[in-house]
Order: structure tokens, then C-alpha cells, then sequence
């Protein structure tokens, strides 16, 4: 089995990638197995509502958000965080400029293709 590594071991070497006016990500590192992502939002950016095969564990670095998962819906600010089931759809609402630190099982093959 091969396994795929990030280009750079160290975040501060990666660049952002703008996916929409007002949200972009950094990929930290990633394996076949894990995969770490920054992502920068500003206030009143919808994280649009989706599922993916992927075990995901957020972190609330920064800001505000109002959280969907599945048929719930909380308000989440720094240091809180949150764990997403494989297939569950889930987005978000950034409420005031803000930063997720999100975790993925596997990597987000998507995020580097």
C-alpha cells in the first residue's frame, strides 16, 4: 500500500487555497489515514450542507458558528468543537470572522486531486 504524504511538514510552508469569496483552507499534512485543514471564514459564510465517506472532528480555533448536524443545529465559539458521523450531512454558518481547525478519516482525497 502506498502511502500519501503532504508535500511539507510544516503548515507555516503551505499556501491557502480560496474555495469561495470569503472561505479558503490550509492543509496541514495527511497520510492515507488522517488529514488536518485550517479553514478561514469570514462572517456570514455559509459552509454549504453535504456528507462525504469521511470521519470528521472539528476544532473552533477562532469566531462563531452556527452548527448543522444532521437534525441539529447549535451555536459553537472558540474552543469548543465538534465530531461528525461518516455519511451525515452538516454545514455551517460563520456568525463572526472565524477559523475551524477540521480533522478528516480518512484524508479528503478531493482536497489534493
Amino acid at each position: 500500500m502506498t502511502t500519501k504524504q503532504a508535500p511539507y511538514q510544516f503548515s507555516s510552508l503551505i499556501a491557502e487555497e480560496q474555495i469561495k469569496e470569503g472561505l479558503s483552507r490550509q492543509i496541514f499534512g495527511y497520510d492515507d489515514q488522517v488529514m488536518m485543514v485550517k479553514v478561514f471564514f469570514k462572517k456570514d459564510v455559509i459552509g454549504d450542507l453535504h456528507a462525504h465517506p469521511h470521519v470528521q472532528v472539528s476544532y473552533v480555533a477562532e469566531g462563531s458558528f452556527e452548527v448543522y448536524i444532521g437534525d441539529e443545529t447549535q451555536i459553537l465559539r472558540k474552543g469548543d468543537g465538534f465530531y461528525i458521523k461518516p455519511d451525515t450531512i452538516h454545514g455551517v454558518k460563520c456568525l463572526e470572522d472565524g477559523i475551524l481547525v477540521d480533522v478528516f478519516n480518512p484524508l479528503r482525497e478531493d482536497f489534493i486531486s
